[in-house]
């Protein structure tokens, strides 16, 4: 990775991104919503923090939400009603910021003591 990159992001990333929140604009007003809301929901929570898992899960939610609106069905007959659970599980295999604030804690109280 390039000191460019590490300061920027990889162009490529921004471009899947970007390409991302279009999809995600194309949806029906319900789902838009709701991926809206997932978004933060994973972002305030402790969302994933390496980029191919935040492009795995959000084009993931995409896709089905995409299905789903074409075959007429609420969101939550895609997520259940409990979304929160829905987004936790979605990240339960991967690195969070969760994961990483409480190594940054633990490494720190040990290297005092």
């Amino acid at each position: 990775m390039s000191f460019m990159e590490k300061i920027i992001g990889s162009i490529s990333d921004k471009r899947e991104w970007k390409a991302m929140e279009a999809r995600a604009k194309e949806l029906p007003t319900e789902y838009f919503h709701a991926y809206k809301a997932i978004q933060k929901y994973m972002w305030t929570a402790g969302g994933p923090t390496d980029w191919k898992d935040i492009s795995r899960i959000f084009n993931g939610i995409l896709d089905l939400f995409e299905e789903g609106a074409a075959e007429g069905r609420k969101v939550t007959d895609l997520t259940g009603e409990d979304v929160a659970a829905f987004c936790d599980e979605l990240v339960k295999d991967s690195k969070t910021w969760k994961d990483k604030y409480r190594a940054k804690l633990n490494e720190m109280i040990r290297d005092k003591h």
